[in-house]
């Protein structure tokens, strides 16, 4: 009986070490890279056009809302169109890697602008509304299974990048993520998103439709982005210039 009871104790202990071997196994396994990769994907095609409407929402209740047509094509072009309301319709703004402009009808050459400025105010940036693939602007630093989600940690490739640093919650379901802590160098947080309301855009695109946003630094303040079409659309380089800024209502 003893040896019996000896042998079932040596089996369950070379079973436990090895169980645990492959798990951890499995936890060097995960790439966060390629999860990020696939976080890109999953959000938005390579190539495409979008409609969606901003609404900055000050304590009062009050709300301000902005409807934009955007086009992007690789990991370092965007541009926005403001559609409404009548006093932003024709501006429009360009992205291209760290460097962005405004362009304003009947003002002349096109304006210079930063990433942590906003053209509409609230909480949004500019870096949030001219969002490149987040694996473009951030490097992988580490990753943590935490059952239903993974948690990644990105540090930003260089310093002309809005956050220093993100904590992207990640669905393991469906590979979207489902919030992002934004930091600045200095382990500040600058503002939580949320994303919200998983939709069928189509053509296999599946993903939240709804963007939310505030921050310690706006107490009161709330933004949210609304996505109502997203479509994968062919776009030559051209578009993505200084000269087609004042024509990119052409495109719709």
């Amino acid at each position: 009986m003893n040896n019996r009871l000896t042998r079932n104790t040596i089996f369950m202990t070379i079973l436990t070490f090895a169980l645990a071997g492959v798990f951890a196994m499995q936890a060097q396994a995960l790439d966060g890279t390629e999860i990020l990769s696939q976080v890109d994907r999953n959000l938005q095609p390579e190539s495409y056009e979008m409609y969606r409407k901003l609404i900055n929402v000050e304590p009062d209740g009050s709300k301000k809302e902005f409807v934009l047509y955007s086009v992007k094509k690789g990991q370092d072009k965007m541009v926005a169109l403001f559609l409404s309301p009548a006093s932003e319709k024709g501006r429009s703004t360009l992205r291209l890697n760290d460097n962005m402009w405004l362009y304003i009808p009947n003002v002349g050459k096109p304006i210079r602008i930063t990433s942590l400025q906003s053209v509409v105010g609230g909480v949004f940036n500019n870096s949030d509304i001219l969002r490149l693939d987040y694996s473009a602007e951030y490097d992988v630093n580490g990753i943590t299974d935490e059952g239903e989600t993974y948690l990644l940690d990105l540090k930003a490739k260089t310093n002309a990048i809005a956050y220093d640093r993100l904590s992207m919650k990640v669905d393991k379901k469906t590979i979207v993520p489902t919030t992002i802590e934004c930091y600045a160098a200095s382990g500040m947080l600058i503002k939580t998103l949320y994303y919200k309301e998983p939709k069928d855009f189509g053509d296999g695109l599946v993903r939240p439709s709804v963007l939310e946003t505030d921050s310690p630094l706006y107490k009161g303040y709330k933004s949210v982005m609304i996505y109502a079409k997203i479509n994968k659309k062919e776009l030559a380089d051209e578009i993505f210039s200084l000269n087609y800024l004042s024509r990119v209502d052409e495109l719709r």
